[in-house]
């Protein structure tokens, strides 16, 4: 049998090894910033734009726009989902900081991390080259956000199974599903942060616990007596404090939230939304971690749907990503390791019943077991025109019957690759901050 051409092995070498190229340029031209900032500035420009170019070029020689015009509405849906629980989110992280006040998250101390110390004592027995590379700011939040774009891309160079949307739709859909129990978990117990300073710095909010706090935690945090006595009567007895007057905004029918919010005189002046945006990645500790959570997922994602030797370094990025979490005291120990437990756990539980999966591929196993032994046959008597034809037959019966127009494609088609342009400039504006 004749070795394929040289430009068909091309083809075949871009296909599925171009990715996994791409995403390690993009990184690593975008480490330059530390490096070089002027190279960096000359480079991730034409970076971006040969991305861009790349994948609009592709965009009439995709065939597969039908199944992504199946996969649109569960990803605008998925898409709504994950905006829910991130404002769920958003609201818990300024609750769980404004309940206990500011004086709280000074004077707490941090919990004990092993990990912490372990990392530290590392430093101390590793070579400085390991350790200055351990200490590297080489990935970020939106650099892993910005790798599961390029992979969803990829779908246009066929370098993974369409739908791209489906495959979107999924990752956001987890990504709600893990920002939702994140919330509920660090909001059921609040633990003191690894920064004591942080809430000082970012946040303006009373220096007094809330009126719940004041009745049911105050009087017997510092007292083991105490404890014991209401464990004992399983009923709050000490008589609460005289602290300042809660303020109460004016929101309208969004003044419930001020009980969750705590706004000082200053804030209560501006919307209640205006206050989450200072949120970020909130200060006290939020276990699990939700940057370690992104970085699962789309570790997850590239290993199912791409594999090979990129997967590998994208999980060895994880691991770096998961010591400087803890190194630089964002988040303790436990925390990244849970990430990493419910990153893996969820996006295989999704899986598992995800409804955006492509019918082709079943029609083509029934097809193909339909003529297996006919395949068989031509393969014996080498007549590999005969096993062409079959193949083929295979091949046509996976396609899905196009029901929309040309145009109406086209139109989609456009869109889509708009709406994507879009979310690749906010991916990168709204998360350089984490």
């Amino acid at each position: 049998m004749r070795s394929p051409p040289i430009s068909q092995r091309r083809r075949r070498w871009v296909s599925s090894s171009g990715l996994g190229i791409a995403a390690i340029a993009y990184v690593g031209v975008d480490y330059l910033r530390h490096l070089s900032p002027v190279w960096h500035e000359r480079l991730q420009p034409l970076l971006w734009v040969a991305l861009a170019i790349a994948a609009v070029v592709r965009v009439p020689f995709y065939k597969h726009w039908s199944l992504e015009l199946r996969a649109a509405i569960p990803f605008i849906l998925s898409i709504l989902f994950m905006l829910s629980a991130l404002l769920f989110e958003a609201i818990s992280v300024r609750s769980v900081t404004a309940v206990l006040g500011l004086n709280w998250h000074n004077e707490t101390p941090p919990l004990p991390d092993v990990g912490q110390w372990l990392l530290l004592a590392l430093n101390e027995k590793l070579p400085q080259v390991m350790v200055d590379i351990l200490r590297a700011r080489i990935i970020g939040l939106h650099h892993y956000l910005m790798l599961f774009i390029m992979l969803g891309f990829s779908v246009l160079f066929n370098s993974v199974e369409a739908p791209g949307l489906g495959l979107g739709a999924r990752y956001m859909f987890t990504m709600g599903v893990g920002r939702l129990l994140r919330a509920i978990a660090f909001v059921s117990t609040i633990l003191p942060s690894a920064r004591p300073w942080c809430a000082s710095a970012r946040f303006q909010v009373p220096a007094h616990p809330h009126p719940w706090v004041q009745k049911y935690y105050v009087p017997y945090a510092k007292d083991s007596s105490a404890i014991r006595h209401i464990i004992h009567h399983d009923f709050a007895y000490a008589v609460t404090g005289e602290y300042e007057a809660e303020f109460i905004p004016n929101w309208g029918s969004m003044n419930f939230l001020a009980d969750f919010l705590r706004p000082t005189a200053s804030e209560g002046a501006s919307p209640w939304y205006s206050l989450l945006k200072k949120a970020g990645g909130g200060c006290n500790d939020l276990i699990y971690s939700g940057h370690m959570l992104v970085a699962v997922l789309t570790a997850m994602a590239w290993t199912e749907a791409y594999g090979g030797f990129t997967s590998a370094i994208i999980w060895m990025l994880v691991a770096h990503s998961a010591q400087r979490e803890i190194r630089e005291r964002h988040h303790y120990s436990v925390d990244c390791i849970l990430a990493i437990y419910m990153g893996i756990f969820l996006w295989k539980m999704v899986g598992v019943f995800w409804p955006i999966n492509d019918s082709s591929r079943s029609k083509r196993l029934d097809k193909l077991d339909k003529i297996e032994s006919r395949l068989v046959q031509a393969a014996k008597d080498s007549d590999m025109d005969r096993v062409r034809e079959l193949l083929k037959e295979v091949e046509v019966s996976g396609r899905v019957r196009q029901e929309s127009s040309s145009r109406a494609l086209w139109v989609f088609s456009g869109a889509t690759m708009l709406f994507a342009l879009v979310v690749v400039i906010l991916a990168f504006t709204l998360t350089n901050d984490g």
